[in-house]
């Protein structure tokens, strides 16, 4: 009877490891394959070796870029170097990225690990970014004040809040869901709807002339957790149009299996041009 009851454990215990796994494996695409959708005049950006794990275009034309993410499980390039904001200016023919130089005695560079970016430009048109930082593990939000004619970013203060646009919209990664909220005048928040995919969706840019949401995707995200360079995680950058209608448009502007990209996190536009980051691998710009 002990015998019969211990053998019934073992397969109950199997039976529940089974189902995590698949359930698992599920949220993470583990078996998707890549369908390629291609775009003309596609160039890998010089100096991106180290991902681009999130990006913001300013109105003028000049990005800002995150790189050199460290986080547990996942791959990175370079681990010993602390992370860096490039700026790149896609009104150039051939754009390049540059390092901003951080300023001020507030914020300890050795450690800066920089994932997301948000930019605010006030009444004065002056620039700030939000980036969030997760020095040492912890996960802070730093702002700076972009300095243009300097080419540098002046390290403010670190806070534990984020200013909220009219309406927000959040990427829960494994469900594979983007959720819309309405924020009212009293600053708290109605849900509008959800949207389901078959892919892992990231960072969302928004196009401040057509509000169509730009959403940088893992269509397989096992493989950015376990990382195989025979087998890398692909790429995929979803365009959502008339979110708020009763029946969005949500399109596959670029999909490619990880020969060129690994990892996409981000995308976003500017004058007919996509800028693609990567969590650890290199950053793309193509022709729409």
């Amino acid at each position: 009877m002990v015998k019969l009851i211990g053998l019934t454990l073992v397969g109950l215990v199997l039976a529940l490891y089974k189902n995590h796994r698949a359930s698992y494996q599920s949220r993470l695409n583990a078996y998707r394959e890549v369908t390629p959708v291609e775009l003309p005049n596609c160039n890998l950006v010089k100096g991106v070796e180290t991902g681009a794990e999130d990006l913001e275009i300013l109105p003028n034309g000049l990005a800002f870029l995150s790189t050199g993410l460290k986080y547990p499980g996942i791959k990175s390039f370079d681990p010993n170097k602390p992370g860096k904001i490039l700026l790149m200016d896609l009104n150039e023919k051939d754009p390049e990225v540059s390092e901003l130089e951080i300023t001020g005695d507030t914020l300890d560079i050795s450690s800066f690990n920089p994932h997301g970016i948000s930019t605010f430009t006030d009444k004065d048109n002056a620039v700030y970014l939000l980036v969030v930082n997760h020095p040492d593990s912890l996960s802070t939000v730093e702002v700076f004040k972009f300095q243009e004619k300097e080419r540098s970013l002046l390290h403010q203060k670190t806070i534990t809040y984020e200013l909220l646009p009219r309406y927000v919209y959040i990427a829960e990664l494994l469900a594979h869901k983007i959720h819309v909220y309405e924020k009212l005048a009293n600053w708290t928040l109605t849900p509008l709807k959800v949207l389901n995919f078959d892919t892992l969706v990231d960072n969302i840019s928004v196009d401040p002339v057509t509000g169509d949401l730009w959403v940088g995707c893992h269509p397989n995200g096992m493989r950015i957790f376990f990382y195989d360079s025979e087998n890398p995680p692909g790429s995929e950058v979803l365009r959502i149009q008339n979110i708020l209608s009763e029946e969005p448009k949500v399109t596959v502007v670029y999909a490619e299996n990880g020969t060129v990209l690994q990892g996409s996190t981000v995308a976003s536009v500017y004058k007919g041009k996509l800028l693609i980051g990567t969590v650890f691998h290199r950053a793309l710009y193509c022709d729409l």
